[in-house]
């Protein structure tokens, strides 16, 4: 690769780092985008991304006068990458409320996506009374019966996984980026796409990113916990689908959340797995006006 787009890339995630700050949690160097005043959005993201992949729609719920909060979890994006921190949804939930607390947020809409799914449901399960409302973006509840999509397999297995992540470069992510996360990739600048790869693997290689991988809950009791998130719950709740998500399919993943929630209706976009980098702006506007039915 030349050292001018080289220079790209490494620009849009100094642009990204100054658009955020640091702060700790429990001794560890946490990073997080923390945009506008007013109520908080906390938004929750997935694998292999951080809170990079909510820039767009964390300006655009600023704009509509919110605060709007995307932290990277320990092992992703540019928070620290401890080898002894403990990488399971449930310690990760545990550590986004030390992190809100630490960021004074009380009571807080929440938008969850991707792991952020599972993960943002037990936070809410722990603290129903702080959640004002929850949107749902491509995601799953029912740990139980969850299977991974055939591309993310592989991590799951130490040498098979070790070698995917390596072959996963600035040269081979864009494929990848295209075919699974967004409709149409040519409207996104190559040098956002391709910092996505850095942001994985930065100074461990990705090594937190396997482990992550490898400790997804299929356990009755933490789908039960989840569940005490979306059913009876004294707020609102959405669900946002990318319709064409390959992986995370509406047929399959999309009904469960709607049998599950006891949903009457769902949004659904013309976006794949990555819907906040084609439809931030829709997103946006759905998150807003689900807040405006919360009192």
């Amino acid at each position: 690769m030349g050292d001018s787009k080289k220079n790209k890339i490494e620009d849009v995630i100094h642009k990204h780092e100054q658009s955020g700050k640091y702060f700790e949690v429990d001794g560890q160097k946490t990073f997080a985008l923390d945009f506008g005043e007013g109520e908080v959005v906390l938004c929750i993201h997935g694998v292999p991304t951080s809170s990079f992949l909510y820039r767009k729609v964390l300006r655009s719920l600023a704009d509509k006068g919110y605060r709007g909060i995307s932290i990277d979890l320990p092992g992703l994006g540019l928070s620290a990458r401890p080898k002894d921190f403990n990488y399971t949804f449930s310690n990760f939930a545990e550590f986004l409320s030390k992190a809100i607390k630490a960021l004074d947020v009380k009571k807080f809409h929440l938008v969850v996506h991707d792991i952020g799914g599972p993960v943002g449901f037990v936070l809410a399960a722990r603290q129903l009374e702080n959640i004002l409302s929850l949107t749902i973006l491509n995601t799953w509840v029912d740990v139980v019966n969850f299977k991974k999509p055939l591309p993310m397999r592989p991590f799951e297995k130490k040498i098979l996984g070790d070698a995917q992540l390596k072959m996963m470069t600035r040269e081979t992510w864009p494929v990848m980026f295209s075919k699974l996360g967004v409709s149409d990739s040519n409207k996104i600048p190559s040098e956002e796409i391709k910092a996505y790869v850095d942001l994985l693997k930065r100074e461990d290689n990705g090594k937190a990113f396997l482990k992550i991988m490898r400790q997804f809950p299929d356990s009755t009791e933490f789908r039960d916990t989840c569940l005490q998130a979306v059913q009876g719950t004294p707020y609102p709740i959405q669900a946002i689908w990318g319709e064409e998500d390959p992986g995370l399919t509406y047929e399959r993943y999309g009904k469960e959340i709607e049998k599950m929630a006891d949903l009457k209706e769902m949004t659904l976009l013309p976006s794949k797995h990555f819907l906040q980098e084609e439809v931030w702006e829709e997103i946006a506007v759905k998150i807003d006006e689900l807040a405006k039915t919360a009192y």
